[in-house]
């Protein structure tokens, strides 16, 4: 006897259907699965046992054969449990239920019965929907997740009991009584992912204007930023408001960050919904290379994936190992990571804003003494705490900020609002939505190639600017682009078409670690 059940598992952050074949023949009583499992896969065969006998169904005396196709991709994770559960009892005609074939059945099972959530449905359903499944039995837990995608029949499933019948009773299950109601309204997702605090606003920031005016530039056009200055001086306080300044997600990018958690396991909380609000990350300086990446024997996104379409925030940039900051090229670049395994090549989508905050050096008063503070650090000391972060890296920062120390401490009279900041990031984004409407990009950081020829042109005079800065400075030609590109971000704060001498000029000004490397060295 043979049958065929749709499954799916999780390849990367992109899901993949599997079908799940069963075959009982004659032989001694036996079972196996083959196509690539992994331990969990396996261990799913006295899972399977155990549940299909406590729900007072019999497990079939005979040689059980369950295949996961395609053969040659690699299966992880417990999702298959009740699909190989109902694919032998279906096979050994104890259930029937009518147009199994067009179902994904995805869930697992404890040893009584119970169907408990996984991660990761989110991409499995929507790969399915692309693939014409409509139909999906899934645990209860998982079903306000699954509704995220729209025009999908949603049947939460509590127990494998539900499926178990009268004996020489053998009639279609009407399962139209598991049907989850995707109608209601779900309540808004948590956003417990995010570690920055909602009451937070700039309007409780002393001073630093010229710091807002860098922190509105860098969330117009996502460009990797970076605050240098003393203790004290609000560089921490400053970038955990940038959240609040940040436009929400676009739908397309709502999905993808949603996959993203779907798939590391941190759905668990949300009540239904897309996630909104873009991700803000701040791991510890202790972190390993593979948290800040992902990977793993079993790969899982990274930080920089979680950061997706937010912001990756590394306080005390300095502290993290130079191994761990080094990874952080490809993504930065490629806005991508790509891990690859013996029997697979992982990708995970990881396009961030990097913040990151620093002392001037070691003991965080060069270039900020007071008549209390002095700055006890050699040249020499200097020079190695700036080298822990390698040149290539500081390259692709596009904003280098200085933050001075605050001389007047009293409360500003007319302080810039987080809801003033948000206005004119939102009016610059609206511009780049505007040009960029039919391309495959939608922030001036993304430009690249032609595109990039395209829309970065200054005026004569702007270009001749840069090209005297670019021989004072010694700059890459990476840096070169990416002042033109902060260039064309303060162009559309400024609602201009062309890039001048101005854009330039105040574009130029925020490599600062350009300028002073060189006169410490």
């Amino acid at each position: 006897m043979y049958g065929k059940i749709n499954s799916a598992c999780v390849y990367g952050v992109d899901g993949r259907i599997i079908h799940v074949e069963v075959d009982i023949s004659n032989g001694i009583p036996h079972m196996a699965i083959v196509g690539l499992p992994d331990s969990a896969i396996r261990e799913s065969i006295d899972r399977v046992r155990a549940a299909i006998k406590n729900c007072g169904f019999t497990f079939p005396l005979a040689r059980i054969t369950v295949n996961l196709a395609p053969a040659d991709l690699r299966k992880e994770g417990s999702a298959f449990d009740l699909a190989i559960a109902l694919g032998i009892l279906s096979t050994s005609e104890q259930v029937r239920i009518d147009k199994l074939d067009q179902f994904l059945i995805i869930g697992e099972l404890s040893l009584n019965g119970e169907v408990r959530p996984i991660h990761g449905v989110l991409p499995m359903i929507e790969h399915a929907k692309r693939r014409g499944i409509r139909r999906v039995m899934i645990a209860a837990d998982n079903a306000l997740e699954a509704a995220m995608i729209k025009d999908m029949d949603i049947y939460a499933i509590h127990h494998l009991r539900e499926f178990y019948q009268e004996p020489q009773c053998v009639v279609p299950l009407d399962l139209t009584k598991l049907q989850f109601d995707s109608t209601a309204q779900p309540t808004p997702a948590l956003e417990s992912f995010s570690n920055a605090a909602i009451a937070e606003d700039y309007a409780d920031v002393i001073g630093h204007h010229q710091i807002k005016r860098a922190l509105i530039i860098a969330a117009a056009g996502m460009h990797n930023i970076l605050l240098v200055g003393p203790p004290g001086t609000g560089k921490t306080m400053l970038i955990r408001r940038l959240p609040t300044i940040l436009p929400p997600l676009l739908e397309n990018e709502a999905l993808e960050v949603t996959k993203i958690y779907s798939v590391a396991g941190k759905l668990n909380d949300v009540h239904g919904g897309l996630l909104r609000k873009r991700p803000f990350r701040a791991p510890h300086h202790t972190i390993s290379a593979g948290g800040l990446i992902g990977g793993g024997s079993i790969p899982k996104p990274g930080e920089v994936s979680l950061s997706h379409k937010g912001v990756l925030f590394l306080d005390e940039l300095p502290e993290f190992t130079r191994n761990v900051l080094e990874v952080l090229r490809q993504p930065l670049e490629e806005r991508a990571v790509t891990i690859s395994r013996t029997r697979a090549v992982y990708k995970y989508p990881s396009h961030f804003l990097l913040a990151a905050s620093m002392n001037p050096c070691p003991c965080g008063y060069w270039g900020a003494e007071t008549t209390r503070q002095r700055c006890t650090c050699s040249l020499n000391k200097i020079a190695a705490y700036r080298s822990r972060i390698s040149g290539p890296l500081l390259d692709r920062i596009d904003l280098q900020v200085e933050v001075p120390r605050v001389l007047n401490h009293r409360q500003d009279e007319n302080p810039m609002s987080s809801a003033q900041m948000l206005e004119r990031v939102l009016a610059a984004q609206a511009i780049q939505l505007h040009r960029y409407q039919n391309l495959p990009i939608a922030w001036n950081s993304e430009l690249s190639g032609s595109y990039f020829r395209k829309y970065t042109k200054p005026t004569r005079e702007a270009d001749q600017l840069l090209e005297h800065t670019y021989e004072t400075l010694g700059l890459s030609l990476r840096a070169n682009d990416r002042i033109l590109k902060l260039a064309r971000t303060i162009a559309d704060l400024d609602c201009k078409d062309q890039i001048d001498v101005a854009h330039i000029a105040e574009a130029i000004q925020y490599r600062n670690l350009d300028r002073n490397i060189e006169t410490i060295i």
